[in-house]
């Protein structure tokens, strides 16, 4: 098994390799079984149907090539908006019953934010792109836009460590204050936003100057074939997210939301 972007994967222990079936699927096809579990679990504040959807869809992780563990790094900051949403819901929202309300809160985030988060992480930048512009349609320049802010979203983790580093060795340090934390804070994230407007301004300029703002038709190196098997993926969501409604009217726990 390789991973995405073609290097091979460590994930697994030599001999016992998973089936990552659903790794290699359309990027439109991740993105649409996806929008088909956010829309759908959006209609009902009940714990039950998110419940049934957060079970399935971490019972398919192994599907798409990534460990357990990897995925609860990466949806760490999910994790606590979930929990904070769930005790501000328990400490002052209204009902008759908060708990219920507090728990179908919570993990309808989980259950919402799960699928995106399986598909950013297995979708390579350039096949999204590429799928954007074979299957959706969407014009080239928005297409290929997308593609170099993705590319370029991990240069803004280097910057700010490097902007950190270099006013703390020009001792510019805010040490255990906090109205000197908060306007360090402030001053670093907006020399950040200048930065990352800079090199989006030169990124552009490059790209237009290479003809990517060419509004003639263009050809595709690479081919973004969707096949049965996305089609299927995004059925099999659409179906999930059914069988999980159903199991909340069947018990008497759905609640719409109007």
């Amino acid at each position: 098994m390789t991973a995405v972007g073609g290097a091979p994967s460590s994930l697994a222990p030599p001999g016992r390799r998973p089936v990552a079936v659903l790794a290699g699927r359309n990027p439109v096809a991740k993105l649409g079984a996806a929008f088909v579990v956010t829309f759908g679990l959006l209609v009902t504040l009940d714990p039950i149907a998110p419940a049934i959807a957060l079970l399935v869809e971490v019972a398919v992780v192994p599907l798409f090539g990534i460990s357990l563990l990897r995925l609860l790094r990466r949806s760490l900051p999910i994790l606590l908006s979930a929990a904070g949403a769930a005790v501000v819901q328990l400490l002052f929202g209204t009902g008759d019953d908060p708990t219920v309300a507090a728990a179908g809160l919570g993990l309808r985030v989980l259950a919402i934010a799960l699928p995106s988060v399986l598909a950013f992480t297995t979708i390579d930048p350039t096949d999204l792109a590429d799928a954007l512009v074979q299957q959706l349609r969407l014009p080239a320049r928005f297409a290929i836009g997308a593609l170099a802010a993705l590319r370029l979203l991990p240069l803004l983790a280097d910057d700010w460590r490097t902007m950190t580093f270099a006013r703390r060795a020009r001792g510019v340090w805010a040490g255990r204050n906090p109205v000197a934390q908060a306007r360090l804070l402030t001053s670093t994230t907006f020399a950040l936003l200048v930065a990352a407007i800079r090199r989006g301004t030169r990124l552009a300029t490059a790209m237009d100057a290479r003809g990517f703002a060419a509004g003639g038709p263009r050809s595709a190196a690479r081919q973004q074939r969707f096949t049965i098997a996305d089609a299927a993926l995004i059925v099999a969501a659409a179906g999930v997210v059914a069988a999980a409604l159903g199991a909340s009217v069947a018990t008497g726990a759905f609640r719409p939301l109007l």
